[in-house]
């Protein structure tokens, strides 16, 4: 592993409005030792180490599936190789899919859809074999090693619910929670007999919602009380005791407070491995750090963030968004940060509800052309170059127009994004030990340095 004395080579890659650079390596710079005129500096210590990071995705839904589907094999090739190709992609390396439908469905299902089936006889995964179960392979396939992937449900089937639906809430059913639980096993082991390694699971998507689409309520207790006597157990029982548990799956407004009534019962705690978060209810960055403060034992992952209300395509501040709560979630101790449908079509669907959103790549299936959003190119600023086991080290800018976070490769190479979403050119100096050199931010830039 290199010292600090003997990094001195920096490899840079911007995306830049109005420039053409869209994840565009630049010529190669140098470390000096001295002093400097720049006002501005961001400095980095490689020796202040905070969490480590086990990576960056986005989501396996049916609609990315069935999109992909409906191109050329040309597209369909060009598509996955940009995310999962291990030189070429943005390296993506922890998804998440949907267990039973989600709103990026065709259309309500369930893995077992016939009432009273306490025994799951009926239960079965052929609809995820028509395109997820393809697509998930493939992406295995282009990476080399598996995923790490994690299931999440939006709905039990309607037999099992209060309002007997999939779609507008409702509650689980208290003599259904065993049967709930052991549909988590069976939907695991259904997987794995494809091939297919689950690393881990989220409880249930958006508890605190009702939604017109796939929707089911908890309390935080509820969520608590499910976790500690019904999935932890029979996961333990069943040797899946190693699948990751993820509780709350929603946004950050209310991270904190369902972490401390979940995690505070030592039952539940012995069992959930962190905490997930969507960025729908704002920014809220301080309490994701709150709830590592608590929980430190405990780890945080992003599950999900999009644009909603459908494509606009090559609009900048799409890619903005996802570089500042990407910055924001990694500076407040989170661990890994996964990204909602990574393929829709050219409506920001298919959708069963009408809820239309954008996603990295949007693809045309009418006229077989695919469009590169600028978020695609933000997140590969991190994915591309911040590696699985890779630890977050001490950054701070100056400069407010400047965001900035810096890591350390398991390798030994330091990474550092920089953060322009401002009108102006700005001029600073990154600094680290008593080495400096001259940069410069672009406006509404984004910029990583790779130090080796």
């Amino acid at each position: 592993m290199a010292s600090n004395e003997s990094r001195n080579k920096i490899k840079v890659v911007q995306t830049a409005k109005e420039t053409g650079d869209k994840l565009t390596p630049k010529p190669d710079l140098q470390f000096q030792v001295g002093p400097s005129g720049k006002t501005t500096v961001i400095e980095i210590n490689n020796q202040k180490k905070y969490q480590e990071i086990l990576g960056f995705g986005g989501a396996f839904t049916e609609a990315t599936a069935f999109t992909i589907a409906k191109m050329s094999p040309e597209k369909q090739a060009e598509m996955m190789n940009a995310y999962f190709h291990p030189e070429q992609g943005l390296k993506y390396s922890l998804c998440r899919t949907h267990m039973n439908s989600c709103d990026f469905s065709l259309g309500n299902y369930s893995c077992d859809p016939v009432p009273g089936d306490v025994e799951l006889k009926f239960f079965n995964i052929d609809r995820d074999k028509q395109y997820l179960i393809p697509m998930i392979k493939e992406a295995n396939k282009i990476k080399g090693t598996p995923l790490d992937i994690f299931i999440s449900p939006w709905s039990p089937p309607g037999w099992m619910k209060t309002n007997h639906q999939m779609n507008h809430g409702g509650k689980l059913r208290e003599e259904y929670r065993s049967t709930w639980a052991a549909f988590f096993v069976k939907f695991i082991k259904s997987y794995e007999a494809e091939g297919i390694p689950i690393w881990g699971l989220s409880v249930q998507n958006e508890p605190d919602a009702t939604q017109t689409w796939d929707s089911c309520r908890y309390t935080a207790e509820e969520e608590r009380d499910f976790i500690k006597e019904h999935l932890g157990p029979i996961l333990k029982r069943e040797d899946l005791a190693s699948k990751k548990i993820i509780a709350w799956d929603h946004n950050r407004d209310l991270l904190y407070d369902r972490a401390k009534t979940i995690l505070s019962d030592k039952q539940a705690a012995e069992y959930v491995w962190g905490m997930g978060f969507h960025w729908y209810s704002g920014e809220q960055f301080d309490n994701v750090a709150k709830t590592h403060d608590m929980f430190s034992d405990k780890a945080l992952i992003f599950t999900e963030g999009c644009w909603e209300g459908g494509v606009k395509l090559h609009q900048w501040d799409r890619g903005e968004r996802y570089g500042h709560h990407i910055i924001g979630d990694l500076n407040h101790w989170t661990n890994a940060w996964v990204d909602w449908n990574m393929v829709l079509d050219h409506t920001g669907g298919p959708n069963h509800a009408g809820n239309f959103c954008d996603a990295p790549i949007i693809a045309d299936p009418n006229i077989d052309t695919v469009y590169y959003q600028t978020s695609f190119y933000y997140i590969g600023h991190f994915s591309k170059f911040i590696m699985p086991g890779a630890r977050r080290i001490d950054s701070h800018s100056n400069d407010r127009h400047l965001e900035t976070t810096a890591f350390e490769n398991p390798d030994g190479s330091i990474v550092v994004v920089v953060l322009n979403c401002s009108d102006k050119h700005h001029e600073f100096q990154l600094k680290m030990d008593q080495k400096i050199v001259d940069l410069s931010s672009l406006p509404h830039s984004i910029a990583t340095y790779i130090i080796s």
